[in-house]
């Protein structure tokens, strides 16, 4: 009888191992190991497949389908669900082959019948849980009022999903490959079971080195120098500012070519005193921007300084009240954040900001951590040492605001809660990414019977967490007196919830009641749930204000609980949201 070296057989059998089982075709015993037919054998290689595998594959790929926190359109349906039956396909594999290792037994060849059972089930449940994932993708739209959807792309995720599974195990296979000549070469020089231990520490290693060290600064790199010629570039409607109250402006200290594209966006725009007039009804004054980019000066130290001194300059010392800003990635500063903040105050008010990157956020979430954290101690240094040298009498109320990578590096200049009601008159930290240290410190040791979505800390006398500002941020029965620190954050927004602990560990925001606009059929599934965040957090912002990580209105009320300014009436309030959603 033929007898055939089965590969994938391999893969049952052990992950590990660089020996080859040989199986007999049919019911018949192991053969005497003669090798497949040449036009056959390098097909085998690539298409043989796992039947533990693909009942892994299987489960992982129907799992893929739940919801989670915002709405997926097909294509990104079809990648989620290709990476997850991947994942699914190592594990039933590598389960496999630690059954036998125990039961001390060889893998056998599947018999046709259970080949057809996966194929049914499999049909089955695939077919079940992608009506189900349709159903549940509608009910998230409906939560947020989204509009978009695509059918195409819908029919299409199947097979998108198939070109991405195929890819992930070609690439697995790839590096099992490298492993057993790895370890053969060892195997010259070392025992074997050292020779197998070894390869596989080195295959890793080098995988590692080369996804993180060369592939992904060999990309951060590319995109550095892509984004930095569109920093050179201006957009419609951002105008040199005819005004000495803002950076690029006559006499101003920071030319207006060096300020960026963000950076001129922030300087060129923005409510004027007539316009706040307008909807205030009282007095209004012209308020003060000032700003450096990355080519105003060499670095984070001295760019910080140039800021200041500009700020200096137009008078921003001499307001009623100054907002420190730190940018995200890009230089960017949210026009929600600042209009709102200058029409409570009348404009009587100086916002200073910097650039610290070429790069938006999410790829500056990934490369540009250490930058962020330095900008925001830097500028705020520089300005607090200013700011404290003048006569408590006359200095202006400190405020501070970041939104997403900007509150991470607005929180780098504090050490905790004292230090930030001591050293500023309120702070707004809006979207604030999972690893922000303080926003974890608070969160981690918030009282027993507050959620995660909305904690509470050391019962609110200083720090507290909103979802919705246009209602007081919990608890409503204490006192919020002194320095007011707030966090708004959406329950949907995954920059806020993802991490790498989405792995393994089933996070409390999950396990408690869902949020008001998170679907309640959303659940922890390990690997599947940190992969379906991740694919979040690209679209974060592609969705309606008040979702995700789309913020606007929700600063006139957060800023108006911070700032608590006197006079302002309800009516006052909603004109205003009105004027900040529609960025008019």
């Amino acid at each position: 009888m033929e007898t055939v070296v089965q590969p994938e057989e391999r893969d049952q059998s052990s992950e590990s191992s660089a020996a080859p089982v040989t199986e007999q075709v049919g019911s018949g015993q192991a053969g005497s190991g003669e090798a497949p037919p040449r036009r056959w054998g390098r097909l085998r290689e690539h298409v043989v497949l796992s039947l533990p595998g693909c009942w892994g594959a299987l489960v992982l790929a129907c799992l893929s389908f739940t919801p989670s926190l915002l709405p997926r359109g097909g294509f990104l349906q079809g990648l989620i669900c290709g990476i997850t039956a991947a994942i699914g396909y190592g594990a039933g594999v590598v389960a496999a082959w630690a059954w036998r290792a125990f039961a001390d037994r060889q893998p056998r060849r599947p018999r046709a019948a259970a080949w057809r059972t996966l194929a049914i089930v499999g049909g089955v449940l695939l077919a079940v849980f992608f009506v189900l994932g349709q159903y549940w993708q509608a009910r998230i739209r409906d939560l947020m009022g989204v509009t978009d959807y695509s059918l195409p792309l819908v029919i299409a995720s199947p097979w998108v999903a198939v070109v991405v599974f195929g890819l992930l195990l070609w690439v697995g296979r790839g590096l099992r490959r490298l492993y057993r000549r790895t370890a053969g070469l060892l195997d010259r020089w070392v025992g074997h079971r050292a020779a197998r231990a070894v390869g596989w520490v080195v295959v890793v290693a080098a995988t590692w080195l080369l996804v993180s060290g060369v592939l992904l600064q060999g990309a951060a790199t590319v995109a550095n120098q892509a984004f930095s010629v569109r920093n050179t570039e201006t957009e419609e409607g951002a105008h040199q500012p005819t005004s000495a109250l803002r950076s690029g402006g006559p006499g101003s200290l920071v030319d207006w070519t060096t300020l960026g594209r963000q950076g001129r966006n922030f300087t060129g725009l923005g409510p004027t005193a007539v316009q706040i007039q307008k909807l205030t009804h009282a007095p209004a004054m012209e308020p003060v921007r000032a700003y450096a980019g990355l080519d105003s000066a060499p670095d984070a130290e001295s760019r910080a300084a140039l800021a200041v001194s500009d700020l200096q300059r137009a008078g921003g010392f001499a307001r009623k009240n100054l907002l420190v800003v730190t940018t995200t990635g890009s230089g960017w500063v949210d026009p929600a954040m600042v209009d709102s903040f200058e029409y409570l105050t009348h404009g009587d008010s100086a916002t200073v900001s910097m650039q610290y990157s070429y790069l938006p956020s999410w790829i500056s979430y990934l490369v540009d951590q250490s930058k962020a954290r330095e900008a925001g101690r830097s500028l705020f240094d520089a300005v607090y040492d200013k700011w404290s040298s003048l006569s408590p009498h006359v200095r202006p109320r400190l405020f501070v605001a970041g939104e997403s990578l900007g509150s991470f590096g607005g929180e780098t200049a504090f050490s905790g809660e004292y230090d930030l009601r001591n050293r500023t008159a309120g702070t707004l930290f809006v979207g604030p990414p999972n690893f922000n240290t303080l926003f974890r410190e608070f969160s981690d040791h918030r009282a027993s019977d507050s959620p995660e979505i909305q904690p509470v800390y050391k019962g609110g006398r200083t720090v507290r967490f909103s979802n919705d500002p246009a209602v007081p941020a919990p608890p409503t029965s204490r006192p919020w007196e002194g320095t007011r620190v707030l966090y708004l954050m959406h329950p949907s927004d995954p920059i806020v919830w993802w991490s790498p602990n989405l792995v393994f560990h089933e996070p409390d925001w999950i396990a408690e009641p869902a949020g008001s606009d998170v679907l309640d059929r959303m659940v922890w599934i390990p690997f599947v749930t940190f992969w379906q965040v991740t694919a979040d957090l690209p679209f974060s912002t592609g969705v309606p204000g008040g979702h995700g990580h789309t913020y606007t209105s929700e600063y006139v009320d957060g800023w108006n609980a911070i700032l608590r300014p006197a006079g302002v009436t309800s009516q006052q309030l909603a004109d205003l949201r009105a004027v900040i959603s529609t960025g008019q």
